[in-house]
């Protein structure tokens, strides 16, 4: 890292593919650029916890809210350097191997994987309407993200030196060019004062590759 990297911070729920999808395509463009890449826990279910959704989706909250607690109390526990490898571990299991069901054994596998003590998962994996003791933190992570640009976004949001955006949504992420080209364009656009929205219906599904 040098004085003249471009800071990019980038916010996450760890179940959600469509974030899953744009780190993979952020990895990919930190390659070739000088990025300067911070990653920040957010969480779906405190985004929509006041907000009138469909019933299914809303059953997703609980397990979704206990990835997040894992995260955030990594982060608490042992710095913001945990965070990409444990989310590369978490998503790994949850949207390639298709295990977001398996929360105990997605949690043990990744905090080993990324090298951190087993002890996390007892302090973060209590029951979703129970106290967590870094519940201010969590919060106070995803706001710094939706304080950003709103709350009728969802996740992820990028910021490149300061200008945030929600998304992009994409499937799959694209590779060497093509995801130069997509990251030139995006910030492009975002660094546009008057800019806002720019969308299409989805077509497909997200796409592991």
């Amino acid at each position: 890292m040098t004085n003249d990297d471009t800071r990019v911070d980038f916010w996450f729920d760890p179940t959600c593919p469509w974030a899953w999808m744009a780190s993979r395509w952020l990895d990919e463009v930190a390659g070739h650029r000088d990025l300067d890449v911070h990653w920040h826990i957010m969480s779906l279910a405190i985004l929509n916890e006041n907000t009138d959704v469909d019933e299914s989706y809303r059953a997703s909250f609980p397990r979704a809210l206990r990835y997040a607690r894992v995260v955030a109390a990594a982060e608490a526990l042992r710095g913001e350097a945990t965070l990409k490898p444990l989310y590369d571990a978490l998503g790994t299991r949850i949207h390639h191997d298709q295990r977001a069901t398996d929360v105990e054994a997605v949690v043990a596998e990744s905090l080993a994987e990324a090298g951190l003590d087993a002890s996390i998962a007892d302090r973060a994996l209590a029951d979703a309407d129970g106290r967590f003791e870094f519940e201010a933190e969590l919060r106070a992570s995803h706001h710094s993200g939706i304080d950003l640009v709103g709350d009728e976004v969802g996740t992820p949001i990028i910021a490149v030196n300061g200008v945030a955006f929600f998304g992009p949504v994409i499937s799959p992420a694209p590779h060497g060019d093509e995801a130069l080209a997509l990251w030139d364009g995006v910030v492009a656009v975002a660094s546009y004062d008057g800019f806002f929205e720019l969308k299409r219906s989805r077509t497909r599904d997200p796409i592991f590759s």
